[in-house]
């Protein structure tokens, strides 16, 4: 039997829709299928005109494309993510991602930047963990 992990109690969390995740240092946000549909759907686009608008291929899979300045391009400064609503998996489980809660500091170093980690409702260890397992892997589909 294994030790109950460090926030065997939960944690804090409220987004507080700033943008902090959604700037900076150059990254990707993974896109599957149905994401990429209901966003373009959010935007009033074709699935080809948003993939072309908003999306770069990358490692095999489809990723959000960055402005210049390291900026998601669905992030409009003073008004928040265009399509916070339908938001890709990828964004809509941060903070609780697995190098985030691996140890006590790794989530206090995330705390310093994120103003909504310690803030709002308690997130169970439970839901923080299915938070946490990685996604379906970019790239092409399997056939049959």
């Amino acid at each position: 039997m294994s030790a109950p992990p460090w926030y065997a109690d939960g944690l804090r969390f409220a987004c507080r829709r700033c943008g902090a995740c959604c700037t900076g240092a150059p990254g990707y946000v993974w896109l599957q299928d149905a994401e990429t549909a209901a966003i373009a759907a959010r935007l009033g686009l074709g699935t080809a005109e948003f993939l072309g608008r908003y999306t770069r291929r990358a490692l095999g899979g489809v990723s959000l494309r960055e402005d210049d300045d390291g900026r998601c391009a669905l992030f409009v400064p003073g008004s928040g993510c265009l399509v916070y609503a339908d938001r890709p998996r990828q964004c809509r489980t941060w903070p609780f991602w697995a190098g985030n809660i691996a140890t006590r500091s790794a989530w206090e170093r995330e705390a310093a930047g994120c103003p909504g980690i310690g803030e709002g409702e308690v997130v169970e260890a439970e839901e923080i963990e299915r938070l946490a397992r990685p996604a379906a892997a970019p790239g092409p589909k399997n056939a049959g």
